[in-house]
């Protein structure tokens, strides 16, 4: 049966990188490396790069290539009683997507904030208060009202996500990475060269790369880089299995995994090189220290950012360039969410692609609402944790014990990956990871899972945590469980092979 296929294979890598590079990448690495080691970071980093994140993307694209289907297809043809795995997939992606959109209707905002600069000088308070309007506390019998300034820019989010979908692989979300990515490295060039020259920065770039060596040895330090290079490379969600999926047959996987994990990490450490340089010319300006400054997150983009905006020469432009750049890493790592439940769809149900972007998009959409609500900060916090840390973590588990361990997939895989690879996997690939991957991920996993148990995350109340937290994780769970045992309808990919 003939199946979508990207038009280039620059097309393909521009996507998968576009993919990866997301907003975790501009605001959730620097601060990460930061505070954990700094230079020496680097070391724990470039080993779960080497091990875990170089392997694990292969992995996903040789699945997407050999079994040319979303992920819930690839695994079902792997073994029928993997269909599940591709389903928890699906859930995790639709889960992140539907707040994913609201940060970047945030970024969307700031973009014309930036041109009068509307943030003032007290930039957290505008962001809670004047812009949001967040209640003073969680609680799941009152989220609050919607807030119009976060749902409007949320609406045109989706319009133009859902416009690029409908237009396919090829002539949407390839069309749309082959401009989006290399503006994305231009304008964030002229973002960091602006703040490496900045009186001051030199302050900052120290604070990061010192390397505190004394740190090396410390488990969280390398539990920190693991969880970094795996979170940021769009890991175990279905993406690089679906994106993968539209190869042609003689494609070098192995060689474009490299391309898309290095390009990731190489966007990571140039974001460290803008951050903490421009956060180095704010603490000169302010006489503080760097570490007084430093943050991560939804703090450090719209919170300490456009303070140092405020401070920069002709600020109007750098701030409209820092916020483009974050709507563009972020719009097409939601393309690719988007993707994954569309072709899960489309295949299970025999829905066109039409249907498909209607269905899920305009389902994806409602649920976002809820984000917009007085309330819906703190709703992002808690499934944005509990997503990442109880859904995505133990999805990367089960794929590899089931892929490689139960089904026994790894020399059929190889082999199909060395078909037409100049780089060929053998022992080191086995070991990165059949063995390395795995514990590390069960050790990152058991120790979040520790914490939260042994604390209620945030400091939110315990039912709050409870309904949103566990509840969302519980509800992923049992979606994953259920759909396998719906039939795969006459119209479906399978009947029609069948058929064929």
């Amino acid at each position: 049966m003939d199946r979508e296929q990207w038009g280039s294979r620059w097309g393909f890598v521009l996507a998968a990188v576009g993919s990866a590079i997301g907003l975790g990448n501009i605001w959730r690495f620097p601060y990460v490396a930061y505070k954990n080691g700094g230079g020496a970071f680097l070391i724990p980093y470039i080993f779960a790069l080497l091990t875990t994140g170089l392997s694990f993307v292969a992995l996903e694209f040789i699945i997407g290539k050999k079994y040319r289907g979303s992920a819930p297809l690839s695994y079902f043809r792997i073994n029928r009683h993997m269909e599940f795995v591709g389903w928890w997939q699906f859930a995790i992606s639709f889960v992140i997507m539907t707040y994913y959109a609201v940060i970047l209707g945030w970024a969307l905002s700031y973009i014309g904030f930036s041109a009068t600069l509307a943030w003032g000088t007290d930039t957290k308070s505008f962001l809670f208060n004047s812009y949001l309007n967040v209640l003073p506390s969680a609680s799941v019998t009152n989220l609050g009202g919607i807030e119009w300034r976060a749902l409007i820019p949320l609406l045109v989010i989706w319009v133009v996500t859902l416009a690029i979908s409908y237009r396919g692989v090829k002539k949407g979300i390839e069309s749309v990475s082959k401009i989006a990515i290399p503006a994305l490295v231009v304008l964030f060039l002229i973002f960091v060269v602006r703040a490496v020259t900045l009186p001051g920065s030199a302050l900052g770039l120290n604070a990061f790369f010192q390397p505190q060596w004394d740190q090396i040895l410390n488990p969280e330090i390398w539990k920190a880089a693991y969880s970094q290079i795996f979170y940021s490379l769009s890991l175990a969600m279905g993406i690089m299995i679906t994106y993968s999926s539209y190869l042609p047959e003689k494609t070098d996987t192995t060689n474009n995994a490299f391309i898309t994990a290095f390009s990731n990490s190489g966007f990571e450490l140039l974001a460290g090189f803008g951050i903490f340089a421009a956060l180095g010319f704010m603490a000169n300006n302010s006489g503080v220290a760097v570490k007084d400054l430093a943050a991560g997150g939804i703090g450090l983009a719209f919170v300490v950012l456009p303070q140092i905006i405020n401070q920069l020469p002709f600020p109007q432009f750098f701030g409209v360039v820092f916020f483009v750049c974050l709507l563009i890493a972020g719009i097409t790592s939601l393309i690719s969410l988007l993707e994954v439940c569309i072709s899960a769809a489309s295949e299970k149900f025999g829905w066109d692609r039409r249907r498909s972007v209607l269905l899920i998009g305009g389902l994806a959409t409602l649920v976002s609402v809820a984000y917009t609500t007085r309330g819906g900060m703190y709703l992002l916090d808690v499934v944005d944790n509990f997503v990442n840390g109880f859904g995505v973590l133990p999805s990367a588990v089960v794929e590899i014990v089931l892929v490689l361990w139960v089904f026994r997939q790894m020399k059929p895989l190889m082999e199909e990956a060395n078909r037409y690879s100049q780089i060929r996997l053998g022992g080191y690939f086995k070991i990165a990871l059949g063995l390395i991957t795995p514990v590390m991920l069960v050790v990152i996993l058991f120790s979040s899972l520790v914490a939260n148990i042994e604390t209620v995350y945030g400091g939110y109340p315990a039912d709050f945590v409870a309904v949103f937290g566990w509840g969302m994780v519980i509800l992923m769970l049992v979606f994953a469980v259920l759909i396998p045992r719906l039939s795969w309808k006459e119209k479906s990919v399978l009947k029609k092979e069948e058929k064929e």
